[in-house]
């Protein structure tokens, strides 16, 4: 079983999902915001993707880390390596909440993660999925040095693969 890592950054805790991050990551799932992930998502499909999240520390050596603001303890999105079935490669993934889009959180968040792979040594590469509409994404793939990669296997024909590493 694999150790869940705790990161922190000058503003962030990126710690283990709890029950209670539930509520405000469903909400962030069942909006518009979902839709470059295959959403909006019914509260089933959202559960599921949650569990999911959460599980692949035990199956796969990696998962998602919730986004903690360090001040005030609130939770403010989700960064995550994810691996699988549904993943061709390990993949860097991240998602904030609406209130904290534009504020460096995903950019803070997923270079800690990003590095912590690579430190960790037990990841080839990462790569990023992103839909081709979703600008902010493709610019924060960019900001974090990834290089467009057309000859990678993507889970979505239409994704644009980012490679990290």
């Amino acid at each position: 079983m694999t150790e869940i890592p705790l990161l922190h950054t000058s503003r962030l805790k990126l710690r283990r999902m709890t029950f209670e991050d539930w509520l405000p990551y469903a909400t962030c799932m069942q909006s518009e915001r979902a839709k470059y992930m295959g959403g909006p998502f019914t509260t089933t499909a959202a559960w599921g993707v949650f569990c999911s999240d959460h599980a692949q520390w035990d199956f796969c050596g990696c998962g998602a880390l919730m986004i903690e603001d360090r001040q005030t303890g609130l939770c403010l999105g989700q960064v995550g390596i994810n691996s699988g079935p549904l993943f061709p490669e390990h993949e860097l993934g991240w998602l904030v909440f609406p209130k904290v889009e534009g504020q460096g959180i995903a950019f803070e968040a997923a270079t800690a993660l990003r590095n912590w792979a690579q430190q960790a040594g037990a990841f080839r590469s990462l790569v990023s999925y992103v839909d081709p509409q979703n600008e902010r994404s493709r610019r924060l793939a960019e900001r974090l040095g990834a290089t467009q990669d057309d000859t990678a296997a993507k889970p979505d024909p239409t994704d644009i693969v980012y490679r990290h590493f």
